[in-house]
């Protein structure tokens, strides 16, 4: 029985694997940095339903507004991606150059955003009644405020 869990764990750990190479393969650096923010919303959406639970104030209507301020940000992130596209293109384009543009703004705004979402889910654990290390609240607004310059 022990070497059939053994054996089970390793094909887990095997197939978690191929995906992970597979999506790195696929999306790279940015693909991995979409995924954090995507995960970053996520935690925002749980940790912020449960503090108004908790609180006693959710409401529909609250809940329906910050998933528009997510839909916003998607819009956000897909422009910012169409402006690092259209800015790629015009600088391979540029004759006698020779230049390479992959992304600019795209990882910025990601990188802010992310930290904007961790700052929301810090105050959220906050509302539920974990204690939140400074450090933490300090980190996050000095990596929003890098991002932002």
């Amino acid at each position: 029985m022990q070497n059939q869990n053994n054996n089970v764990f390793l094909l887990v750990k095997a197939a978690v694997a191929a995906v992970c190479g597979a999506f790195t393969a696929a999306f790279g650096w940015l693909g991995w940095l979409t995924a954090a923010w995507v995960l970053c919303m996520a935690l925002d959406w749980l940790s912020g339903t449960a503090a108004a639970c908790k609180g006693g104030c959710w409401s529909s209507a609250a809940a329906r507004a910050g998933i528009w301020h997510k839909f916003g940000m998607i819009l956000v992130v897909l422009a910012t991606a169409l402006t690092d596209a259209v800015l790629g293109m015009a600088v391979v384009n540029l004759p006698g150059l020779g230049l390479r543009f992959d992304t600019l703004l795209l990882p910025v705004v990601l990188v802010w955003y992310i930290f904007t979402e961790l700052g929301s889910v810090a105050e959220n654990a906050a509302a539920l009644g974990a204690p939140v290390p400074e450090v933490l609240l300090n980190a996050l607004a000095v990596g929003k405020q890098k991002a932002e310059k």
